[in-house]
């Protein structure tokens, strides 16, 4: 059974933003993916992220990206929502991603913010306007002006949140303020983007997480949550403290590189990375192992 959704959880609570592994000699491990996806909700996901960043969308052919998903939904069906990652700086692009990720079977669409070509704001409300225009699917907006160049302004989400399928915002802006402001304002379901700041961002009213770190530390995500929604704020900031160290190591560099590397610590499919991602190198992974140590992590 799917994890339980409603207008103010439309993904559920806690995601991860999914690796995509590959084979030694780089080509897509679709079983791998499979065997990854399984043990991520057996840990406690209601959903998964497919070809987002985490993923390495940049370098994964469109029909890599249809194959994931496919082979995602097939491991883990009903069981927890997959939500394709889809965007680009190209609205017909983005558009034929999305109509290709309905039709594999995904339960719901992330669009990033267009990247490098900086839209002003009208072109923003237009690119994810046309997007949730093209399938029948929910969308979650991706609002990390650090990697785009251009923040979604509260303004602008507060009328993209008048479409009846822009729901939810995964908030990677790091501006506690702002976002407090938009969840107010726009009633958008809000996803924390930044693991360091998952609990500051419930208590302005997010609703949960999609998280890199969820891949290594998904009961522990799941517990600080709980014990917010129950009101035992001594117990979350408690959780919250002791995940310093994981968050702080697995973002010591990319993401994508020290979650790789944080799986193949624990035997869990990732394989290598695809350039110009590179390898951590021998004292970064040592490093690595001392931080996830420090937070509880079982390697």
């Amino acid at each position: 059974m799917a994890p339980i959704s409603t207008p103010q959880t439309p993904f559920g609570r806690v995601l991860t933003a999914m690796v995509t592994p590959f084979t030694a000699d780089g080509a897509l491990d679709l079983a791998g993916a499979q065997r990854l996806a399984a043990h991520l909700v057996d840990a406690g996901n209601d959903g998964l992220i497919i070809n987002g960043t985490t993923g390495e969308s940049p370098t994964t052919s469109d029909a890599e990206k249809d194959q994931l998903v496919r082979a995602v939904l097939e491991a883990v069906g009903d069981r927890a929502h997959v939500v394709a990652g889809i965007g680009t700086n190209d609205t017909r692009h983005s558009i034929e991603l999305a109509r290709s990720a309905e039709r594999a079977g995904a339960h719901g669409l992330l669009a990033v913010t267009p990247y490098y070509n900086k839209p002003p704001q009208e072109g923003l409300y237009r690119h994810f306007s046309a997007i949730a225009d093209a399938t029948e699917l929910p969308v979650m907006l991706y609002d990390i002006p650090g990697r785009s160049g251009v923040p979604i302004d509260t303004e602008t989400l507060v009328r993209l949140a008048d479409h009846p399928r822009i729901v939810a915002n995964k908030d990677a802006k790091g501006d506690l303020g702002r976002a407090s402001w938009a969840i107010a304002r726009s009633g958008l379901a809000w996803y924390s983007g930044d693991d360091m700041l998952n609990l500051p961002l419930l208590s302005v009213g997010a609703v949960g997480f999609v998280s890199v770190v969820g891949h290594v530390v998904t009961p522990e995500l799941r517990a600080l949550l709980d014990a917010h929604l129950t009101g035992d704020v001594q117990k979350a900031t408690e959780i919250h403290q002791q995940l310093l160290p994981v968050f702080t190591g697995m973002f010591r560099t990319q993401g994508v590189i020290t979650t790789k590397a944080a799986l193949a610590l624990q035997g869990h499919p990732a394989g290598p990375l695809r350039l110009p991602l590179v390898e951590l190198s021998p004292a970064e992974t040592a490093q690595l192992k001392i931080d996830l140590l420090a937070g509880g992590v079982e390697l």
